[in-house]
């Protein structure tokens, strides 16, 4: 008797700076989402995709849950509200040093769902076992009816666990993609996710968050791609500070997003940085739509 296809939709969602995009990637085996220490490093929703012979796992990555302060805020938050509408499986993302209280409203949401929960306790590395039975407990009072998985993303630590439980919960289904597709996003969203998080690792204080990056050009030739790219900011005192002292800052940011593209597309890359000033595009309803994010 041939064993039914499994397949679903499985959404990591959690407050900031808990290790959802290093779960994530690590999940999936590929670098998809990009990671650094600042809060709001991811923007968008990415989805990256595991095939086994009888199943699919359709993993998705989140925004950090915050209370929005502006229109890029609010369409990132609608990025998480999806994923919870249409999850087969959430993975509610936490770790051992954050309050459990932090934006309660959603893991109130979390214990009316019907699909399956589980709070995957992260980063247990930097505590004692404990310490981490302890929080274990706190959160099996929180949400009784949801798994609780302590886990290590950065180590590899118990992921075997989480995903043999994922599997278990995964509903009977045809496969939502085609078996060699790994993600939902272009080979354009990753090149410019690339450029920004050298820009998140790179520049201090505002500077990030009043950033977006948009290719312009994507050229995919023999030898090379060849890619230009914007990178929009708010203010003309922040263009000078992405460009630098004679164009230091722009061209250390470049060579970084150009070694880790050559090695994320496995070939050379040819990658021109310009920077152009678009004044309160947070807010801007028009340019969010056309920097991808979806709006009420």
């Amino acid at each position: 008797m041939t064993q039914k296809h499994k397949s679903g939709f499985v959404n990591i969602i959690g407050n900031p700076n808990v290790g959802k995009s290093t779960l994530m990637n690590a999940l999936v085996g590929e670098k998809l989402s990009i990671v650094t220490a600042k809060a709001q490093t991811t923007r968008h929703r990415i989805m990256g995709i595991v095939n086994g012979d009888n199943w699919q796992i359709v993993y998705s990555d989140t925004p950090g849950i915050l209370k929005p302060n502006y229109r890029l805020q609010e369409s990132m938050m609608d990025f998480v509200d999806v994923a919870i509408g249409d999850a087969d499986i959430i993975l509610y993302v936490t770790d051992v040093v954050e309050k459990r209280d932090k934006n309660i409203a959603y893991i109130e949401k979390l214990s009316l769902l019907e699909c399956p929960v589980i709070v995957v306790l992260n980063k247990i590395d930097l505590s004692t076992q404990e310490k981490v039975m302890e929080i274990m407990a706190q959160w099996e009072e929180f949400l009784p009816n949801a798994e609780i998985i302590p886990v290590s993303a950065t180590e590899q630590f118990n992921l075997e666990k989480l995903f043999d439980t994922i599997l278990t919960l995964l509903p009977i289904s045809p496969p939502w993609y085609d078996k060699d597709t790994f993600t939902d996003k272009s080979m354009r969203f990753f090149a410019s996710e690339i450029i920004r998080e050298k820009i998140l690792l790179n520049y201090s204080q505002e500077i990030p968050y009043c950033t977006e990056v948009v290719i312009e050009e994507f050229k995919e030739g023999e030898e090379r791609y060849d890619i230009s790219a914007v990178i929009n900011v708010m203010r003309n005192s922040q263009k000078g500070i992405i460009i630098g002292n004679k164009g230091a800052a722009l061209k250390k940011t470049g060579t970084q997003a150009r070694l880790e593209m050559e090695d994320f597309f496995q070939k050379k890359v040819f990658l021109q940085l310009y920077v152009k000033v678009e004044p309160n595009w947070r807010e801007d309803r028009g340019k969010l739509r056309n920097f991808g994010y979806i709006l009420k």
